[in-house]
């Protein structure tokens, strides 16, 4: 039975349930809905209408920055990934009718103008044409390589009508020796965001506790908030495919994600911080970790992730071993990641001989569910995933995960830029 389909009765299990949310998120962490008016007014025109004035049910004002999902409510992680959701569906359809517009010759001036701006379907998000960036430049502050992160965030930016400016470190002054608090006041006195790909979170902090606009952690040793929200993303349109039809409201924009296990095995990294602070509080799903010896999650990280995974039917449980067949023992979803990450490259020959047991194969993941699911963040080496899995379109969702990264940078520039000043 394919997982949607077997996952369906538990979802809606999880969904029909009437909620009280109110004791399930801390209260500091939760927002009150804003009762100003919002605008662009239509940006949420999906969610619910009980939101005077067309405001987003979940409230962002006073959000600065994104350094990592530890720092959003569990309903501002959810109104995120339902805006990715609907961006999607928005742009795709905008895609099919250009297609169609193309073929039938029938397009008219509206069309034309609407296509040239970037695509996208309605709402003022750059979807029906407008362009709520324009005259606005994003500083993309990179020390590190990217394919996935500079292409969705380049893209996304532009396709709101913005500037964006990518700026290697060899580009600026960050690469002959300025200190980042130099560079943040100057960049951010001359650009209206900053999205950075540094070392050291601390590097990541540094730049927001020094800047006048809005920094967005674009991956640091500790977290990738974006990657995070790409998967929490995909694993709604697995499991929850209808998920934009439920009724949004500002305890929950969208149902939670109904009881689940992830497995995920390889490396203690940003990736798996990122998970373990935000899947435990957005539904009951079994996060178990396998890490060899000598790869600990970060403890602060752990403790956090334990202090939220509480059980019961909205918050899930998280667990930890050695032992790869024990995490991956009935799971509906097996992460991993390279075993070796920009920086450790000198580590390469030690890290394959730690990690000998990890790769993910069939045979190694016989104790998972039988329509499980393979998923990575790229770019991926044989050694950690092989080709039957990875290339099996029947299990491995890696390249929809890798899509979801512009959708999703695109809903946090509307939170941002948009959402949190209205």
């Amino acid at each position: 039975m394919p997982l949607t389909t077997s996952l369906r009765a538990r979802s809606h299990f999880v969904v029909k349930r009437s909620f009280d949310l109110t004791a399930a998120f801390s209260p500091q962490r939760c927002a009150s809905p804003s009762s100003s008016t919002f605008s662009p007014s239509s940006l949420f025109r999906k969610l619910s209408t009980s939101a005077a004035g067309g405001s987003p049910p979940v409230s962002f004002i006073g959000t600065k920055h994104l350094l990592t999902l530890r720092d959003l409510s569990p309903p501002q992680i959810l109104a995120l990934v339902r805006r990715s959701l609907e961006l999607k569906d928005e742009m795709r359809t905008a895609r099919e009718q250009q297609h169609h517009s193309y073929i039938s010759n029938r397009r008219d001036d509206d069309t034309q103008t609407r296509y040239r701006s970037g695509g996208g379907g309605g709402g003022d998000g750059g979807g029906d044409g407008t362009t709520p960036l324009a005259g606005k430049t994003l500083a993309m502050i990179f020390t590190k390589r990217s394919t996935r992160t500079r292409v969705s965030a380049e893209t996304g930016w532009a396709h709101y009508g913005g500037h964006p400016m990518f700026l290697g470190k060899d580009d600026i002054q960050i690469g002959g020796g300025e200190p980042l608090r130099d560079t943040a006041i100057v960049v951010s006195s001359m650009v209206d965001a900053i999205l950075a790909r540094v070392g050291e979170h601390e590097e990541i902090e540094t730049l927001a506790k020094n800047s006048t606009v809005p920094v967005i952690n674009a991956l640091t040793a500790r977290f990738h908030p974006l990657q995070a929200l790409a998967d929490i993303m995909t694993l709604y349109e697995t499991v929850i495919p209808d998920a934009l039809n439920y009724p949004a409201s500002a305890k929950l924009p969208l149902p939670l994600l109904p009881p689940l296990k992830v497995a995920w095995v390889g490396d203690a990294n940003n990736i798996i911080h990122s998970l373990l602070v935000s899947l435990p509080r957005i539904g009951p799903i079994s996060l178990t970790v396998a890490t060899p010896q000598g790869y600990n999650c970060d403890p602060e990280v752990v403790s956090d992730a334990v202090g939220e995974a509480t059980g019961g039917d909205k918050r899930g449980e998280v667990k930890f071993t050695r032992d790869p067949a024990v995490a991956v023992r009935d799971a509906d979803f097996i992460i991993t990641d390279t075993w070796v990450s920009m920086g450790q490259e000198a580590e390469k020959a030690k890290r394959l001989r730690d990690f000998a047991g990890y790769q993910v194969t069939e045979k190694m993941a016989s104790g998972a569910k039988p329509d499980w699911k393979f998923m990575h963040c790229l770019p991926r080496k044989a050694e950690e995933v092989d080709d039957e899995v990875f290339y099996n379109p029947n299990r491995s969702i890696v390249f929809q995960e890798a899509e979801n990264r512009k959708y999703t940078v695109m809903a946090v520039y509307e939170m941002l830029m948009l959402w949190a000043k209205n």
